[in-house]
């Protein structure tokens, strides 16, 4: 997640990106909730929304920041231009950054899988020794074909292919993206946090999620439960996290919402999202921050 400032000019918004804020977050998210790996500058960081050199402050400031403290820093390079994405890319390699991964462009959208390839080999190019992610969210992309298509035969064409982070809710192309992922030893990273459990039982092996900024301690207990075969415990944590998540939702939860909760709910001022989205009423946050800390407390 960026923390942005309000700062304004000639009365117009203009969010600034706030690096003192970060230290205490990877702080909070190692201490308080147990999360000790980050995919950072996507959607709900607003990376599409950054210019590219915002990007790499926040970037490098992860990466400076979380060294001895986080087990891994995946960095999101993916933009329209793919020369911004190249930049990007070659920026994560210099910064020490564990991975990189990339969305499909969303104004030209590719074709076919075949054009989605090409445009994630050539970034690939500028960062070849990095483990390279697609991040497949066709809600947001408009992307129409299968995560599947993209992956089957990725390998020969970018050696440095190393799995997906699956933002989808088709469970028959995630459970082809776990298939042929297992058997090359590459991840799916599963990124709709209310059916996580589903994702876990297909065979995904790892999550990246907006509440588990602030939610993550409960889902680490969901995740331990099912690797521990406990199956009914990790299906009423899951319970837990679709309340709360359905509770947000009928709220009006989207990016900047959740962006003022996470501020609530860790003390962190996490600052206003920036336009075209608009700042979130306090009370809302305050509801759903207040929710929130009554799951994770057991209420």
């Amino acid at each position: 997640m960026t923390s942005l400032t309000n700062k304004r000019s000639e009365g117009q918004y203009n969010g600034e990106i706030n690096l003192s804020v970060i230290g205490p977050y990877i702080e909070y998210l190692v201490e308080k909730q147990d999360v000790k790996s980050v995919f950072i500058n996507g959607t709900t960081g607003e990376g599409c929304s950054l210019t590219v050199d915002e990007r790499k402050q926040l970037a490098a400031a992860w990466c400076q920041h979380g060294k001895g403290k986080l087990e891994q820093v995946i960095v999101h390079v993916g933009c329209l231009s793919i020369k911004d994405s190249q930049e990007l890319a070659r920026h994560a390699a210099s910064i020490g950054a564990d991975g990189i991964a990339v969305v499909s462009p969303s104004y030209f959208i590719p074709i076919n899988a075949d054009a989605l390839k090409s445009f994630i080999k050539e970034v690939s190019a500028f960062a070849p020794e990095l483990p390279m992610y697609y991040y497949h969210i066709p809600s947001m992309t408009g992307v129409a074909f299968d995560a599947a298509d993209v992956l089957n035969g990725i390998e020969q064409v970018i050696p440095s292919f190393q799995g997906v982070k699956y933002t989808g809710t088709d469970l028959r192309d995630l459970g082809q993206c776990v298939h042929y992922c297992q058997a090359r030893g590459w991840s799916v990273l599963f990124g709709v946090d209310e059916q996580l459990l589903g994702a876990f039982v297909l065979g995904a092996d790892g999550a990246v999620g907006s509440t588990y900024n602030y939610f993550g301690r409960v889902v680490n207990q969901l995740l331990a439960a099912f690797d521990n075969g406990n199956h009914m415990q990790a299906r009423a944590l899951q319970f837990k996290s679709m309340e709360m998540i359905t509770f947000a939702k009928n709220l009006g939860f989207d990016v900047a919402v959740n962006k003022q909760v996470m501020s609530e709910v860790s003390g962190l001022a996490m600052g206003p999202p920036r336009l075209p989205l608009l700042p979130c009423p306090l009370s809302k946050a305050q509801a759903i921050a207040q929710k929130i800390k009554d799951f994770s407390q057991g209420h």
